[in-house]
């Protein structure tokens, strides 16, 4: 259904599993770049009125996925690690184009979003299906659905937005480019590292 080049590793989850503090502390994080993301893409895009309601509430999900990372933080008596650099969003933030018109700008910064939705789901579905700890693998699969939503709603507004950017073609230059590019990551306790 994502039609992802490359799926995870599933022993990646081991990886995750043995560091859980470092993987929730990224995730939290992740959470909230995501709602950061959907916020930027309100305000530059006001005019479309059903963006703005349904990116209103993909932000305010996904500070209830901070909210509830954290709470599983606090229960397992971890502390929020600080944010840090995510490579792997920033290389795809560089393969978006910015450089062409204002609705090519747009639609790029639609797909980068439902690219790490997209990828974002699938890493939560390799945790659900592989970590021995039952809350997080339910906590986890409850999220894959969520984000399965998400890059639906951003790829959905793409097409729908579209005026001079042919979407398929253009959401398979992404795909290529990010099968290339996740053969470098899933060796770390980063969602998507």
């Amino acid at each position: 259904m994502l039609g992802l080049k490359l799926l995870t590793d599933p022993r990646w989850a081991n990886i995750a599993e043995s560091n859980l503090h470092e993987i929730l502390s990224d995730h939290a994080w992740c959470e909230q770049k995501a709602a950061s993301n959907a916020i930027m893409l309100i305000t530059q895009n006001p005019e479309y009125e059903d963006l703005v309601h349904e990116l209103t509430a993909i932000a305010i999900e996904e500070m209830q996925h901070f909210q509830m990372v954290i709470d599983i933080i606090k229960e397992r008596g971890y502390t929020l690690g600080r944010e840090r650099k995510d490579d792997y969003v920033g290389r795809l933030l560089k393969f978006a184009k910015k450089d062409g018109s204002r609705n090519q700008a747009f639609i790029d910064r639609l797909l980068f979003a439902a690219m790490i939705e997209a990828r974002s789901c699938e890493r939560f579905r390799v945790l659900s299906k592989n970590i021995k700890d039952e809350n997080l693998a339910k906590f986890y699969y409850d999220l894959m659905v969520s984000e399965a939503n998400h890059y639906t709603t951003f790829l959905n507004f793409a097409k729908k937005y579209t005026i001079d950017v042919d979407v398929e073609k253009r959401w398979q230059e992404w795909l290529d480019f990010e099968g290339e590019l996740i053969q470098s990551y899933g060796t770390k306790e980063y969602i998507h590292g």
